[in-house]
């Protein structure tokens, strides 16, 4: 995803040239354009990825499938060994508002669903509003751009280094915790210091913050081992990533109107989210030990 935003922001910032063109706005052809290439993605994916790995033949993806049938059946195999609960449902057994009510009741999950609301939190607003603080600093459109990749190849850098870590310590709430101890300096020097002046220590500060440690992969993979059963590991990624994508719509309420140019009441806020978030991960891991 990274990548992805670093590469968007070179293309946007070249289609954002073709304003004007046939008498449209420039964010009107950024809209066109990189809608028809995610629904061109979005339509190749979906005849392309096969059900399973016993069901690759198709007209596009080549009359032999993929696999011969003796390495289908040492996949299946190996997937039911490393957990036999995959097999306790077929990829097109669907799921009941029966079996839907039970895994939402399942609250051995809902420390999860916790984390994945509040761990962003921290770090979401001064994301959303980098760019917007550059221009105000006086920053063209290009340097914004620029300016922005650094905190994107730290938190690309980051992530990879944590989610290793956490792989090779089989530790999981306590390396997660490093993230929001990352975060909590930066966030502090933010509500101290005079945000709305351009300096290198201001960039610096907002380049390290928005370069923390994301364990949103490692926390996947954390929910989907904590599943006992497909029906709840079905259930539960889409409830934790619905979390997630609701601690977006928080995130940006934290900085105010009322609370420009500084948003000291903000960043204060911030603080605070971030030293409960280590707070929740020491009780998650209480929890589930």
């Amino acid at each position: 995803m990274s990548v992805a935003d670093i590469l968007a922001s070179f293309i946007a910032f070249g289609i954002l040239h073709m304003r004007g063109v046939n008498g449209k706005s420039g964010w009107r052809w950024l809209f066109l354009i990189e809608g028809i290439f995610t629904g061109i993605l979005g339509i190749a994916a979906f005849f392309l990825m096969p059900p399973s790995p016993t069901q690759t033949a198709s007209k596009l993806r080549g009359k032999k499938g993929w696999f011969t049938e003796r390495e289908e059946t040492i996949i299946v195999t190996r997937a039911l060994r490393d957990d036999p609960s995959k097999g306790s449902m077929h990829n097109r057994q669907p799921i009941t508002p029966k079996l839907l009510y039970k895994s939402l009741s399942d609250y051995h999950l809902w420390p999860m669903y916790l984390v994945g609301l509040t761990f962003q939190l921290p770090t979401n607003p001064p994301q959303s509003y980098l760019t917007l603080s550059l221009r105000s600093l006086g920053f063209d459109t290009f340097q914004t751009n620029l300016l922005v990749i650094p905190s994107q190849v730290g938190h690309i850098i980051t992530m990879l280094d944590i989610t290793l870590l956490s792989d090779y310590t089989g530790e999981l709430s306590l390396t997660a915790m490093l993230g929001q101890i990352w975060a909590l300096p930066f966030l502090i020097s933010l509500y101290i210091i005079d945000s709305t002046t351009a300096s290198k220590w201001t960039i610096w500060i907002i380049t390290n913050l928005l370069s923390f440690p994301n364990m949103h992969a490692v926390q996947v993979g954390w929910i989907s081992r904590n599943s006992n059963t497909v029906r709840s590991r079905t259930v539960s990624a889409a409830m934790y990533n619905m979390f997630v994508q609701a601690q977006g719509i928080i995130g940006a309420n934290v900085y105010r109107e009322d609370d420009k140019p500084r948003y000291r009441r903000g960043n204060r806020a911030l603080v605070v989210l971030s030293s409960a978030n280590i707070v929740i991960y020491l009780g998650v891991r209480v929890y589930y030990k």
